[in-house]
């Protein structure tokens, strides 16, 4: 190879000018001493791990010299592990809170945003502005079918034209291209309900072709619950794409114990070749809005239709009816204390009270029959973010041992203060690690380390992310595994966890020795190769 000669008095006039032993350290960061466990389910060894910029060069058994270190963190007695993702996560407020405390003390170096159908439309330009602005955490999306079939069609319940069909395909289509990771439904909610199976499998099989997965908020996950799952796997055959049951649960006490059926179908499927997957928070509540206790068939056409309904002396009988087969046999398991507000921006004071609560201050007899009305007039003040205690604990163990599960919050971004969030919100990932692995021991730390970070980065597709391996991200979480623990409430649901020592996204402190530094290093991901 031929040097020229100006070449060779460049490299030594920068060599004699720099003060001697100026050379920059190896690493930026070395975090050393402490039990890895690596993503992949594999059992945690002592050992070190070195970062530059933001990626991890060095993963040893042996130790490392601290001198080729410009910082060190002496892990001993701690786990590091990678950074925690988060399947199902609600961004709506992520513009305002940018920052994403509340998930990344959690340990969540990476979330995945539109589940349930919902997410911004369209994807880029939103995408653009978290990624102008700077973000906390690493952030993903899916497109969501609620979204797309609002736009062209209201909340119309009926099918599509084949027109109305076309425009849903295209933006889906669309989405895509803009990165996203897949597509979401809510067949719960409105208007999703309003869809039929072969329409969902037509939008789907449009996300798979562009290498997407499927999350599915079931249609039914109370006493519907086994053909809500039925119908997902269903799409998942027709439109040969990767399922996610999202938040997996059975709602109601009439169909607990139900998680032994559901998890056999979904190992069915798996049998015959359907790529069927579920993701979970580990809490036996539930939490959505307050229309989830109207008839469907009531919300039809929006707000205006729906006032106009409950005018009608006769609909609101048969309104009234659903509300109060609702509160018995389903979300309201049969007892109005089961209700929980949440947020309530027409009454403030209700937040933290529950439907029962609400009866007394009334001075109305706390019984279904008599709260229906309560419910209506709540949903024409504009409803509410409600919190609904009807899952046993039971089926929660159940479907968290399970080998497809992964560990998702369906946690809202929030600030302390405000409303009386769910407190998945602040503390799914350390509850699981806390209470499932080291109380119960339920599952192993490997088993859960992996549910909440190898098995989500697989199936995103991330070959870089979720794992602690040489020339991937460092998405880091150093903690405490005799201290981790949740700390959110009911009651005080506003509290970080503890044991969470360190995070580092993208190579930066996000968590710093407990401290939080407020500091935007994480990306906007998109589908395909990460570079």
């Amino acid at each position: 190879m031929r040097v020229s000669l100006r070449h060779v008095l460049t490299v030594v006039t920068l060599l004699s000018s720099a003060p001697a032993g100026a050379q920059r350290p190896a690493w930026d960061l070395l975090i050393r001493g402490g039990t890895i466990v690596d993503g992949t389910g594999a059992p945690g060894f002592r050992g070190d791990i070195a970062i530059r910029g933001d990626r991890i060069v060095r993963v040893s058994r042996i130790s490392l010299r601290t001198s080729d270190a410009a910082r060190v963190i002496d892990a001993s007695g701690k786990v590091v592990s990678p950074g925690f993702i988060d399947l199902h996560a609600h961004l709506e407020p992520l513009l305002g809170l940018s920052a994403a405390e509340s998930h990344v003390r959690q340990g969540v170096t990476l979330a995945l945003g539109g589940p349930d159908g919902g997410s911004p439309l369209p994807l880029a330009p939103y995408m653009d502005s978290v990624a102008k602005g700077g973000v906390g955490m690493n952030v993903a999306y899916l497109v969501g079918h609620n979204a797309i079939r609002q736009s062209v069609m209201g909340a119309a319940a009926r099918a599509p034209s084949v027109a109305e069909l076309a425009r849903m395909r295209a933006l889906v289509q669309q989405g895509m291209r803009d990165g996203a990771f897949g597509m979401s439904t809510g067949l719960r909610y409105i208007p999703g309900f309003y869809s039929k199976t072969d329409e969902v499998v037509d939008l789907a099989g449009v996300a798979a072709r562009a290498g997407g997965i499927y999350t599915s908020h079931l249609r039914e996950e109370g006493r519907g619950l086994m053909e809500g799952v039925a119908e997902a796997i269903e799409i998942g055959r027709r439109a040969r794409i990767p399922v996610v049951l999202t938040h997996h649960k059975a709602v109601g006490r009439q169909m607990w114990g139900a998680s032994t059926r559901t998890l056999g179908l979904v190992d069915a499927a798996r049998k015959r070749g359907i790529d069927v997957q579920i993701d979970q928070y580990p809490y036996t509540a539930s939490s959505t809005s307050l229309s989830v206790l109207i008839p469907p068939w009531a919300l039809a056409d929006g707000d205006t239709a729906f006032a106009r309904r409950v005018a009608d002396p006769a609909l609101r009988d048969s309104i009234e009816r659903g509300i109060v087969d609702f509160l018995l046999n389903d979300r309201g398991g049969g007892d109005l204390r089961r209700v929980q507000f949440g947020r309530v921006a027409w009454m403030p004071e209700l937040e933290g009270k529950t439907l029962h609560d609400w009866t007394v201050q009334r001075g109305i007899e706390p019984i279904p029959e008599k709260a229906a009305a309560l419910v209506i007039e709540g949903q024409l003040k504009g409803g509410a973010s409600m919190i609904y205690h009807i899952i046993d604990e039971a089926d929660v163990r159940r479907i968290m041992q399970h080998p497809q599960t992964m560990i998702a919050s369906d946690g809202r971004l929030t600030r302390p203060g405000d409303g009386k969030p769910h407190p998945r919100a602040y503390g799914t990932f350390p509850r699981v690690l806390g209470v499932y692995v080291r109380e119960l021991k339920l599952l192993t730390l490997e088993q859960g380390v992996r549910k909440m970070t190898g098995m989500p980065a697989k199936r995103l597709g991330l070959t870089q992310r979720g794992v602690l391996r040489v020339g991937a991200f460092a998405d880091i979480v150093v903690f405490d595994p005799a201290t981790i623990a949740d700390r959110s409430t009911f009651e005080n649901p506003h509290q970080y966890p503890a044991g969470i020592e360190q995070v580092f996204v993208n190579g930066v402190a996000m968590v710093q020795d407990g401290s939080f530094t407020d500091k935007r290093p994480g990306r906007v991901l998109k589908r395909g190769p990460e570079r």
